[in-house]
């Protein structure tokens, strides 16, 4: 993880689109008086959980299929884990690898129970296919072998997903350098950790290596927060919902400098409040603070990240 924060960082040190403001930033940091408001992971109570091996499994297809609900503004994170949920209770195999392989756009629908074609219908059962396909090649068919290949370290969790999972290599191309995101790929460890509570699947020696994930939600916190102040042209972009070119320079700048930022509050907080935070805890709580505002104007991008 600590490609993510130096390369997330060289972006900030050079981006035109997108800067931190280190004082507003500040003014955050103290409003809290260094203190994160305590989230639960599944607050909303919309997870699928049993204690075991199918919460592992469902929770990998979870983060595989978890991007881009904006273009159909009815469907969310909610539908997905809801979805997948329901589909599980009803059928224990519903997630199995060879079952995963084998599902069409309309029979993903379907499973969802969501009525018309979903954003990027095509890639998501693309990506169904390929996580079935390579658990069942290399890991017997179950998530949990991949979590248990990984010696308790989330650090090398991202980087077996990343390593087999070509739908997770979430990185892009900025002035000639290649900068790391690994979104779905940390919040997959970040997910069975907070299922978990830290226990079983979920024991990590090394979460607080693991960066915030950059999506479009937290952004636009911090955006409204005055912690991300963007240029006038993709101010008027993003308010005007103009799409955002993925890997475009605004992109990514918008994607580092929020990774970048949020790091920045933790080590704030650490020094000045003398508090340890990990990045997950702070991303749970900007996260549901901008899933609880509608009104939140964030960029639009069509992606498969995030």
């Amino acid at each position: 993880m600590e490609d993510v924060r130096r390369t997330t960082a060289w972006v900030v040190t050079r981006a035109s689109h997108v800067k931190v403001d280190s004082s507003e930033l500040e003014k955050v940091v103290d409003n809290i008086q260094g203190s994160i408001p305590k989230v639960e992971w599944n607050f909303e109570g919309i997870h699928y959980f049993d204690n075991g091996p199918l919460t592992v499994q469902y929770l990998f297809v979870l983060d595989a299929l978890n991007f881009c609900f904006w273009p159909d503004k009815d469907l969310s994170y909610d539908h997905l884990a809801l979805g997948l949920k329901a589909a599980l209770q009803n059928d224990k195999s519903a997630l199995d690898a060879d079952r995963l392989q084998s599902y069409t756009g309309p029979e993903l629908r379907e499973l969802l129970k969501w009525p018309r074609p979903l954003p990027l219908e095509e890639e998501r059962v693309r990506l169904l296919h390929e996580v079935g396909l390579e658990l069942e090649r290399s890991f017997k068919g179950e998530a949990a072998n991949l979590v248990k290949s990984c010696g308790n370290s989330a650090v090398t969790l991202v980087a077996l997903v990343a390593r087999y999972f070509p739908g997770f290599r979430d990185h892009s191309l900025y002035k000639g350098h290649q900068v790391f995101l690994y979104k779905r790929a940390q919040i997959f460890a970040a997910d069975l950790w907070g299922a978990f509570k830290g226990q079983g699947y979920g024991r990590f020696y090394d979460m607080s290596s693991i960066t915030i994930f950059a999506d479009y939600i937290i952004p636009a916190v911090l955006r409204q927060n005055g912690v991300l102040k963007y240029s006038s042209a993709l101010s008027s972009s993003i308010d005007s919902n103009d799409e955002i070119a993925p890997g475009s320079e605004e992109e990514v700048e918008i994607r580092a400098c929020t990774i970048h930022a949020v790091e920045k509050m933790r080590e704030l907080i650490e020094s000045k409040f003398r508090k340890q935070v990990l990045s997950v805890e702070m991303d749970l709580w900007l996260w549901s603070c901008g899933v609880q505002n509608p009104s939140l104007q964030h960029h639009r991008t069509l992606s498969i990240y995030y």
